[in-house]
């Protein structure tokens, strides 16, 4: 099971002059409905490296980049859950709209990404390649995304069986 880390805390951890021989993988997103596909690529990032950090973007820089309805889980109860998967080691919030920062302080020797985003579009791929790291781009597992989810949900009657009632 993993920690949740504060960014000074990740940076003491598992910073370039503290993590050793261990191979640092970073990839970063907002993991407002954990599905299948999520924990894939989880599972595909952690297989890169010796451990596996993952940015979580906190709810004020969803809210920049999805609109006001997101996110749809509080950004303490994203990082319980992703803290709790075995893929895992640490999770870190970061309140930019992009992990900038965290990664140009913190420089994993492996950034991925999904492959939804372009070469030129990755945050962080320069500084990670000028310090001698990788960047790779994991192909995304189809049919699964939140947005898709959502929209789902959001169709379905309310008087549906297959809303779960509590």
């Amino acid at each position: 099971m993993g920690r949740i880390v504060s960014q000074e805390e990740l940076i003491s951890l598992l910073g370039r002059a503290s993590r050793g021989a261990r191979k640092v993988v970073f990839t970063n997103g907002c993991f407002d409905l954990l599905h299948p596909g999520h924990i894939r690529s989880l599972e595909a990032a952690r297989s890169l490296g010796d451990v596996l950090v993952v940015g979580l973007n906190r709810d004020a820089s969803i809210r920049q980049i999805k609109g006001d309805a997101r996110p749809v889980i509080a950004e303490g109860e994203r990082a319980e859950l992703l803290a709790a998967l075995e893929a895992v080691d640490f999770v870190v919030l970061f309140g930019e709209a992009t992990p900038r920062e965290i990664i140009s302080l913190f420089l994993p020797d492996v950034l991925v990404k999904g492959a939804d985003w372009g070469a030129g579009e990755i945050v962080g791929r320069e500084e990670v390649e000028r310090a001698g790291g990788r960047v790779i781009s994991i192909p995304l597992e189809p049919g699964y995304s939140t947005t898709s989810i959502l929209q789902k949900i959001r169709s379905l009657p309310q008087d549906s069986p297959n809303l779960a009632t509590h």
